[in-house]
């Protein structure tokens, strides 16, 4: 339906990929059985893979280009969005994209085909059966995070392969339904994907394995950020019915994205677990509303701070905030009895220890991009993995995280995933309410710490 927060589009990355051929990384697990798409596997022996796109922002016209992008026959089939408008705006810059890879030579775009006809551009909130329904092996979900489990659980029960956007959803009940349908997805063989992409580059995976092996020794803690200077607004329209308005300015309602904390942050917060090895058992911090206070904002906070502790005792201290001319970092850092680790998506991994530093080798490349490289590739080589359940457990660490700012209190893991209230609507449909509206003066109800109830009995 709409973009996700990191609008990346294809870039030189693809380049080096024809050069070096990457192996999967970050902690993905290859079974080694058969897909249903391997080469020749087609009629008449073609190896083209179909893939339709659902949600056709900036984040889905990104995802969608780098899937085109990568080597073998990919076919652009079928599109759908809650908006009309937005499958257009897509389709015309995917074109341009594969155009203009085409005009400067870029051999991945050699066999890249975009082929969505008028009756293959759907739109409404049942868009999304149409799509799966029209024909296609694969389907990239890059939707707001509300639908997730709702699309998800459509396609498995078609026996679609899937590429999934984080975060996986926004509430409790909708991890517990992923990771429900997940089971299928395993049951059925599918390919699964989540646009974790930082577990797709070499650099993080080379230097991850550092630490695990002991190269700071014991972790004691770590420390993740994102903190930065906010996003997009989209200023509401006197026609709009308020089911549109906030479908169209979903970034700002917890119910559709899960506040920033857990759209945007959870990338950081994936890094961590991953180094920590496990999810975190309890929550505490704070967070609210300073800066970005206006009704345009809807609901959520522009910063949380939190602390997370796991089975073994270890921290992780978490940051995200969203306020102009402040500081801005997005990394992570751990530490260890016998070192430190700072990292990110610029610079890499960098270890330093008594003994010296370390500094992970390799260039920086589009990490996005590589695990679309990664996702094709195993699947033209009969390879199935499932990265569904590192999404599931770091996006609900993110949900976690926010239950504890918005309650102001201690949560616990097991209460959370079990008792965490359900933020979905009554209905889907633009003339229906959703489950947050505004008072007489357009504001949002705002949670308040101390007061409000993040779990139901």
């Amino acid at each position: 339906m709409f973009e996700n927060s990191d609008q990346i589009g294809a870039d030189s990355s693809r380049r080096t990929f024809l050069k070096t051929s990457s192996a999967l990384v970050g902690g993905v697990v290859l079974t080694g059985v058969s897909a249903r798409i391997a080469r020749g596997a087609h009629p008449g022996g073609s190896d083209e893979i179909k893939i339709a796109l659902i949600g056709c922002g900036g984040r889905g016209t990104g995802a969608a280009t780098q899937a085109l992008a990568t080597k073998g026959k990919v076919t652009l089939w079928a599109m759908a969005d809650a908006f009309p408008d937005n499958v257009q705006a897509c389709l015309d810059n995917v074109n341009k994209a594969v155009e203009r890879g085409r005009r400067d030579g870029d051999p991945l775009f050699k066999d890249s085909t975009v082929n969505v006809p008028a009756e293959r551009q759907f739109s409404g909130f049942d868009a999304y059966h149409q799509a799966i329904d029209s024909g296609v092996d694969l389907m990239v979900i890059a939707t707001p995070p509300h639908f997730r489990p709702i699309h998800f659980d459509a396609a498995v029960e078609a026996g679609k392969h899937i590429f999934m956007e984080k975060p996986l959803a926004t509430d409790a009940p909708g991890i517990r339904r992923v990771l429900a349908t997940n089971e299928k997805a395993k049951e059925k063989n599918l390919m699964v994907a989540v646009g974790l992409q930082r577990r797709h580059d070499p650099r993080y995976v080379e230097t991850i394995k550092r630490i695990h092996d002991g190269a700071i020794g014991d972790l004691i803690c770590t420390r993740v950020y994102w903190n930065d200077h906010g996003l997009w607004v989209r200023p509401r329209k006197p026609e709009q019915t308020e089911m549109e308005y906030q479908m169209r300015n979903w970034y700002y309602f917890t119910w559709l994205c899960g506040d920033h904390i857990v759209e945007q942050h959870i990338h950081n917060l994936d890094v961590g677990t991953w180094i920590h090895g496990a999810h975190p058992v309890m929550a505490q911090g704070m967070g609210g509303r300073q800066v970005r206070t206006g009704k345009e904002y809807g609901q959520i906070f522009d910063h949380h701070a939190v602390e997370y502790t796991f089975a073994d005792g270890t921290k992780m201290f978490s940051q995200c905030r969203h306020m102009p001319d402040c500081d801005s970092e997005v990394r992570e850092h751990a530490h260890g009895s016998k070192g430190t680790l700072d990292i990110d998506d610029t610079a890499g991994g960098l270890i330093i220890t008594k003994d010296g530093k370390w500094k992970s080798p390799g260039p920086k490349l589009d990490n996005h991009h590589q695990e679309h490289h990664d996702l094709f590739a195993a699947l033209r080589d009969g390879q199935i993995y499932n990265e569904v359940q590192y999404g599931a457990e770091s996006t609900m660490t993110a949900i976690l995280g926010r239950m504890a700012t918005y309650s102001g209190k201690a949560v616990k893991w097991e209460d959370a995933l079990k008792k965490g209230i359900d933020l979905s609507p009554q209905s889907y449909d633009f003339a229906a309410m959703p489950s947050v509206v505004p008072d007489k003066d357009g504001f949002y109800p705002v949670p308040v710490p101390g007061k409000f109830e993040v779990m139901k009995g």
